[in-house]
């Protein structure tokens, strides 16, 4: 099975582009996107021809954040958000119920210049933990998406200026730290140690040319599926966003 993550920054956008007909060569069971920026009425055509869709938009602001779910494997159910109120309604969580395993996409909050929203990344961190580790208790998981937070010094290319920032703080680094230590493995890195691999470019000029990327964009995996991973990888010729997909192939 191959799952795609990939943050589209606005899937309206990225459908003009043609942007999201190149993941029809990828041949992907399972599609997981953020940040669509959209609801499912503001579109006149499906997104992928044969693909199932599941959405969960921003009901709180409108064209803001969103997950979806595109799928050709049968999902039993679907649930959304993290069921607290404080927290929801950014369309930050999609769950999908396979017959083996859980599959959560989501799209992190960025804690902001100065982390002025450091305290609601931090409680939400803590809420998508719990909700990891109940659905652990009953079947695996796969957790993807955009986490809005470079792990170590070598998944982003100039650690030493962004250290104690936002994607880079202290407390998001160590928040990422819990996730692993609940019985979580971080799959790319499974394939690759080194640096220089990014998921995220900022729109400056010459900075995606440059590779000065961030890799915040992941799959995080209960370490009881780690025997069944076959690859998990980048996919920077992909354009059509300031992310890159990243894929995950799983039997």
């Amino acid at each position: 099975m191959k799952i795609i993550t990939w943050n589209v920054n606005g899937l309206r956008s990225a459908m003009r582009r043609g942007a999201i007909d190149s993941l029809y060569d990828l041949d992907a069971d399972i599609i997981a996107l953020q940040e669509i920026k959209c609801e499912q009425q503001q579109l006149t055509q499906p997104v992928l021809q044969g693909y199932k869709e599941h959405w969960n938009s921003s009901s709180n602001k409108k064209g803001y954040s969103g997950t979806m779910l595109l799928t050709r494997t049968p999902i039993q159910k679907v649930t959304l958000e993290l069921e607290q109120p404080e927290l929801d309604g950014e369309g930050r969580v999609i769950t999908g119920e396979l017959d083996e395993y859980y599959l959560v996409n989501v799209y992190a909050p960025n804690a902001q210049s100065n982390l002025k929203r450091i305290d609601y990344r931090l409680a939400w961190d803590k809420a998508l933990q719990a909700h990891l580790s109940s659905l652990n208790q009953q079947k695996p998981v796969i957790l993807c998406g955009d986490l809005n937070v470079a792990h170590q010094e070598i998944d982003l290319a100039n650690a030493s200026r962004n250290r104690g920032k936002s994607g880079f703080s202290f407390e998001e680094r160590d928040s990422f730290e819990r996730l692993l230590n609940l019985g979580f493995i971080d799959a790319f890195r499974l394939f690759e140690q080194g640096a220089g691999h990014y998921t995220f470019w900022r729109f400056n000029k010459g900075t995606r040319e440059k590779n000065l990327g961030w890799r915040i964009d992941y799959f995080c995996l209960s370490d009881s599926l780690q025997d069944r991973i076959s690859d998990c990888y980048h996919l920077p010729q992909i354009i059509g966003s300031d992310h890159c997909p990243v894929a995950l192939e799983i039997s």
